[in-house]
C-alpha cells in the first residue's frame, strides 16, 4: 500500500466527515467540501479519523489509495484554515483593483482586463500590484492564480508580468553587439 495512504486523517474537534458510497463530504467551520470516491477505495471513519485504504492489491488502486488521502487531507485544511496564493505585478503601469465579484486588471495592453470571480473564491488587492486569492477548494484556487497569471506570464528579458510571490524567475542576458 501507498505510504501516504497508511497514514489516517486526523479530523480536528470542528471538523464532521460524513461518508455515503461513492462520496466523501467533510464539512468545517469555513464550510463544506465534497469529492467523489473511485470503485477501487475503501473510505472508512472511526473516532475522530478516515482511513483510506485499496480495495485490491493492483498498483493502480494502491496508488489511487495514496491520491485520495491526500485529497481528504486538502479537503479538512481548506474547510479548516483556507488555502491562499499571492500574485506580483512587475512592470511599469501594471494595476489590479478588485471590485465586487470581479477583478480589473491593467497589463499593458489596448484594453483593460476583466476577470470574473469564480464562486467560492475571494480576491483581495492590498496594494495596485499585489494580487491574493482565498478560497477553501486547494484545486479551484490555484486554477484561479493560473488564470490570472496566463494573462500575462513573466517575459524573460525584464521578468515584466504576473508571477507568484515565490516565483523566481530567470532572466536571460540582452543581447551583445
Amino acid at each position: 500500500m501507498s505510504r501516504v495512504a497508511k497514514r489516517p486523517v486526523s479530523l480536528g474537534s470542528n471538523v464532521t466527515a460524513e461518508l455515503t458510497p461513492g462520496m466523501v463530504t467533510i464539512k468545517g467551520p469555513k464550510g463544506s467540501l465534497s469529492m467523489r470516491i473511485r470503485p477501487e477505495i475503501e473510505v472508512t471513519q472511526a473516532d475522530g479519523t478516515v482511513k483510506v485504504s485499496p480495495r485490491s492489491d493492483s498498483r493502480f488502486a494502491r496508488a489511487l489509495a495514496g491520491t485520495t488521502r491526500a485529497l481528504i487531507q486538502n479537503m479538512v485544511t481548506g474547510v479548516t484554515t483556507g488555502f491562499e496564493r499571492k500574485l506580483e505585478l512587475v512592470g511599469v503601469g501594471y494595476r489590479a483593483q478588485a471590485q465586487g465579484k470581479k477583478l480589473n486588471l491593467t497589463l499593458g495592453f489596448s484594453h483593460p482586463v476583466e476577470y470574473p470571480v469564480p464562486e467560492g473564491i475571494t480576491i483581495e488587492t492590498p496594494s495596485q500590484t499585489e494580487i491574493i486569492v482565498k478560497g477553501i477548494d486547494r484545486q479551484r484556487v490555484g486554477q484561479v492564480a493560473a488564470e490570472l497569471r496566463r494573462y500575462r506570464p513573466p517575459e524573460p528579458y525584464k521578468g515584466k508580468g504576473v508571477r507568484y510571490s515565490d516565483e523566481r524567475v530567470v532572466l536571460k542576458e540582452a543581447k551583445k553587439k
